[in-house]
């Protein structure tokens, strides 16, 4: 999370709106938030939130969401998605603001050549 609010002043200038959501409860989506995140933080996720997103869910430990990440676009559009069933297949920033520009520049030449 620290490495999208590092990123936050690109994301900003791109029309990015970042979201994270958790199965913890309030107390430890609110510590997560204090450790200097300007975005919100969602907590609580069940596992029939995880299967509504087509989430993985671990049973482990009384149960958690594994790693999903989206990439909505304008009205919602899904440009891209993230699906994992461990800890390793994060979608990184960088990635993210790489697909975010180019997508953004298409649409500019698009609107230009109309």
């Amino acid at each position: 999370m620290a490495e999208w609010e590092a990123s936050k002043d690109q994301l900003t200038e791109l029309g990015v709106t970042v979201i994270a959501a958790s199965v913890d409860d309030i107390d430890h989506a609110r510590e997560m938030a204090g450790k200097g995140l300007n975005f919100p933080v969602a907590y609580g996720v069940s596992q029939e939130d995880a299967e509504s997103i087509g989430a993985w869910w671990s049973p482990d430990r009384g149960g958690f969401i594994q790693p999903a990440e989206f990439l909505l676009g304008r009205g919602g559009v899904v440009l891209g998605a993230m699906y994992a069933s461990g800890p390793v297949g994060r979608m990184g920033v960088d990635e993210a603001i790489r697909l975010i520009t180019a997508r953004e520049n298409r649409r500019r030449q698009e609107e230009g050549a109309a």
